[in-house]
């Protein structure tokens, strides 16, 4: 991904957790592999907590250096990547000391980035702030989640921000579209005549997707316990996630191509009967466990949780797509804190073989399922039966692998180095565009209503467990299983 756009990055809340493990390890990366930056690029982090470049470079050394090049930092390189960086000390509470940031980059060359790495409180006043310099014109700015609470407040969020910025000059981040199996699932889909024609209610059962942690809320209790897992994982990364594996195809992989499909998907959600949010929706909290033989507190215990919280660190949805591609496929989602294992992915489980010419044993070694895991190792992974060695036709689960780490000599692209180089070269096919956003709470409202006015607690579940058993539960009333691999 070659390119000469020249740009200037700037990164509010140059000091916070997610520039020091993402953003600027990310653009590192880039810069590293040469050519993926343009030369004249700047970067240019904007904080309270250091009060000169100087300063800032140390805490960059210190709290950032750590977190780039699993195989050991190129000091070369790494020298020339703190050349790129300035830094402005301004109070973004005050729009007046905006002119400073005006006055600092007026100068510096290229498309300007303005990356707002804060809390959703600060988007509309940065906003209007950048607005009253001039700073807005001629920019793309990337709002990162949340966005909102509720359909209410993100369109409050969305119309301040549309006033000031068009919305192609707007891009809304899930780093969840920017990990490479995720691109894959495009290229297998699109790219090979084998599954298209299997890609539907005829051929496919029903189809998971998990993203299960193993961590808990460490440090962000305050932060997570006025969320939930609903809102954090559910209305966005997993609706992005389903609504990339059930579109349709698109005529071409332009961005509003792309994303015409998607929200397709989105409104064809069938909506959830609140009298049915029992059956089909399953919420969670963890209690204390042990992860990996270690003893770990349960969720209201954490720092900043209120003891009495009811706030969910799990939730198990069955959801339907109400189009002619999917009518009657349960498609169900699953995500947690402090479940068994750290994995993300996705599995299309296929119907089985109308009549067992082969015996019993085709039976139970299972059907056909297609797995592609998206972390912690990148793979795609198709289960077909086999014959097993020996006397009598005894059927048994193969596998044919795809681990891209082995198979592609090159290094894998992380997500975020991926949507860095697309914002700076204008691409917004990996990005969220306002309806789908809508949508997507629009879709989810009803549960979180539901959840308020019955105010039930959630489910308990023991830390280092997959969750509630009423999760298995629902997916056993489909006769089917979640799929819990090792890694």
């Amino acid at each position: 991904m070659q390119t000469d756009s020249s740009f200037t990055f700037v990164l509010f809340g140059g000091t916070g957790d997610l520039s020091m493990r993402k953003i600027l390890p990310a653009l590192f990366e880039a810069h590293r592999a040469g050519g993926m930056l343009a030369d004249s690029g700047k970067i240019v982090a904007v904080a309270r907590h250091a009060t000169n470049r100087g300063e800032y470079i140390e805490w960059v050394n210190e709290h950032v250096k750590p977190h780039v090049s699993k195989n050991g930092v190129d000091e070369t390189a790494w020298a020339s990547f703190l050349e790129r960086i300035e830094f402005v000390n301004i109070d973004l509470g005050k729009a007046e000391d905006f002119i400073h940031l005006r006055d600092a980059i007026k100068d510096l060359p290229g498309i300007r980035v303005f990356y707002l790495a804060t809390g959703p409180s600060l988007f509309v006043p940065i906003c209007h702030a950048l607005a009253s310099v001039g700073l807005n014109e001629n920019s793309r700015i990337v709002l990162e989640k949340p966005l909102g609470y509720d359909l209410k407040s993100s369109n409050a969020i969305n119309d301040a921000v549309g006033e000031i910025f068009a919305e192609e000059q707007i891009y809304r981040i899930d780093h969840y579209l920017g990990k490479e199996p995720v691109q894959n699932l495009l290229a297998l889909r699109f790219g090979n005549a084998l599954f298209e024609p299997l890609w539907r209610r005829e051929w496919v059962e029903s189809i998971q997707i998990t993203i299960a942690e193993e961590l808990g809320v460490e440090a962000r209790g305050d932060f997570y316990d006025n969320t939930g897992a609903l809102r954090d994982m559910v209305q966005n990364h997993l609706l992005q996630l389903l609504s990339i594996v059930a579109m349709e195809p698109p005529h071409s992989m332009d961005s509003d191509s792309v994303r015409d499909e998607k929200l397709r998907v989105l409104r064809a959600l069938k909506p959830i009967d609140p009298r049915d949010i029992g059956k089909v929706a399953v919420r969670g909290q963890y209690h204390s466990g042990v992860i990996r033989g270690t003893a770990v507190p349960a969720y209201a215990t954490e720092s900043g949780v209120r003891p009495d919280s009811t706030t969910e660190t799990f939730v198990a949805l069955k959801v339907e797509i109400e189009n002619w591609r999917w009518a009657g496929v349960p498609f169900f989602l699953r995500t947690g804190k402090r479940l068994a294992d750290r994995v993300a992915e996705i599995v299309v489980n296929f119907r089985a073989v109308p009549h067992s010419a082969l015996g019993a044993s085709a039976l139970r070694a299972g059907a056909n399922r297609l797995v592609i895991r998206l972390q912690p190792n990148e793979t795609i992974r198709l289960y077909c039966l086999a014959k097993q060695p020996g006397e009598g036709m005894n059927l048994a689960s193969v596998h044919l692998d795809l681990a891209f780490d082995q198979f592609f000599r090159e290094g894998q692209m992380e997500a975020y180095q991926r949507l860095l180089l697309d914002v700076i070269n204008g691409r917004l096919a990996l990005f969220v565009r306002r309806d789908e956003q809508e949508a997507a709470w629009r879709w989810v409202e009803p549960i979180l209503n539901e959840w308020k006015v019955s105010n039930k607690p959630p489910k308990p579940y023991a830390s280092g467990t997959w969750g509630p058993a009423a999760s298995s539960a629902m997916l056993a009333q489909h006769g089917t299983c979640w799929l819990e691999e090792e890694n």
